[in-house]
């Protein structure tokens, strides 16, 4: 039994020294991804402004720019892992926003039907989004860099 736990927590250290690498993927990849939704909503704002209307999102114009700002900085910011949390979060809540407004029947299915759920347009962005929040940017991003300048100018 013992050599049983000494290899599980060999596998565990072995493992857990992925997950800057794949914060690391994830925010590349999905930080892309967010960008250029944003720059897609950019280039095409009068259409973004006309859906958000359609959904009944109060002053449609801000929201359409601020939304496209949002998830295009945010995206970059993202696949730099600087402010990686605070990013995130306003991204959840975006993915939030856009479930409850435009894809309220599949928010509705979370528990009675999650296939209905998970292939909603935000869920994947979503979830990227609280998984970014949670564990953070890794080591590998702006944010590990300047907590370490920070530490090493408190001493």
């Amino acid at each position: 039994m013992k050599r049983l736990i000494a290899m599980y927590a060999e596998l565990s250290g072995m493992l857990s020294r992925l997950q800057s690498p794949f914060l690391l993927a994830v925010r590349l990849y999905w930080g892309w991804q967010f960008a250029q939704t944003g720059w897609g909503k950019m280039h095409d704002i009068a259409k973004i402004t006309a859906f958000f209307t359609t959904l009944n999102i109060p002053f449609p114009a801000f929201n359409a720019h601020f939304v496209a700002g949002l998830e295009f900085f945010g995206g970059i910011l993202l696949i730099l892992g600087l402010g990686a949390r605070l990013v995130s979060l306003l991204l959840a809540a975006n993915m939030f926003v856009a479930y409850w407004t435009a894809d309220r029947e599949a928010l509705g299915y979370f528990f009675s039907d999650p296939g209905k759920f998970y292939v909603a347009d935000p869920f994947t962005f979503l979830f990227v989004s609280l998984i970014v929040l949670i564990f953070g940017a890794g080591f590998l991003s702006l944010d590990h860099l300047i907590a370490k300048r920070l530490k090493e100018q408190a001493r």
